[in-house]
């Protein structure tokens, strides 16, 4: 068994942390101040502060390391060759609907490459690490992406845009293309945890369109050391939040079958 590193262990007490904050303000969701960003775009207290836990963790464990923050935005460090990529309640819309579906995710940049990454699943308390060169590891278990090889036994998942979020003639475009080729399509609300259960083999591969890096970063990680791929759409940069993540036998035909169909109906 692999144990994680000094800073990924840090980084799992930072996200334990602030997930009992989102435990505690879970069960008093109604009661919550929420203030409204745009159409389906809530930040609500509970988020704010956890992503405060979050920050003052890692700066005291690691003083210099730069942030990237879903709240809080970008703040550049006195060491130039790492940051933190943080998403202190990733399902935001879940949570504020009582739906026990959302993460903490907090991803480790080192010299532009995404090294670390942790994804704490609050409400099930099931703890998603990796680290380059470590392998993927849910707590002490080893995980592995699924090793079906046709996407007519696969499930996948994805996300729908929301009100106010354009796209979604594409996505109804890709879901049609998709629909017709594998076993089940899923959509749960959480891109961490999406990433995190394909790592895992619980879904075979996850796509989906214009999430932000403090989305993906640390489930990236998760995927590619649980032996998967991430392949950005259309040859975009996977990180700019375009991309089909899963197995390496599937990943690259379900790619092939969304840019294919979606050129063809146009």
């Amino acid at each position: 068994m692999s144990r994680p590193s000094p800073t990924v262990t840090v980084m799992i007490d930072a996200a334990r942390a602030a997930g009992r904050r989102l435990t505690r303000d879970f069960g008093e969701v109604e009661n919550l101040q929420v203030s409204r960003k745009g159409p389906s775009d809530f930040v609500s207290v509970a988020d704010r502060k956890a992503e405060e836990i979050i920050h003052d963790r890692l700066s005291k464990a690691r003083p210099g390391y730069g942030f990237l923050m879903e709240e809080g935005g970008e703040t550049e460090g006195t060491d130039k060759t790492h940051r933190f990529i943080v998403d202190p309640l990733d399902g935001t819309l879940n949570f504020l609907h009582g739906i026990p579906q959302f993460a903490v995710s907090i991803g480790l940049e080192r010299e532009g490459e995404l090294r670390a990454g942790v994804v704490l699943d609050v409400m099930r308390n099931e703890v998603f690490w990796a680290e380059t060169g470590e392998g993927c590891w849910l707590d002490n278990r080893r995980m592995r992406v699924g090793s079906r090889r046709k996407l007519s036994d696969a499930v996948v998942s994805t996300g729908i845009p929301q009100l106010g979020v354009s796209g979604f003639e594409r996505f109804v475009e890709e879901m049609v293309a998709v629909r017709g080729e594998v076993a089940a399509i899923r959509r749960f609300g959480s891109a961490a945890l999406d990433l995190a259960w394909t790592a895992a083999g619980r879904f075979d591969c996850f796509w989906e369109r214009g999430l932000s890096l403090w989305d993906v970063a640390a489930g990236f990680v998760l995927v590619k050391e649980a032996g998967g791929s991430v392949i950005g759409l259309n040859k975009a940069d996977p990180r700019k939040g375009d991309f089909v993540a899963g197995n390496p036998s599937l990943a690259p035909k379900l790619a092939e079958r969304i840019e294919g169909k979606v050129r063809a109906a146009r």
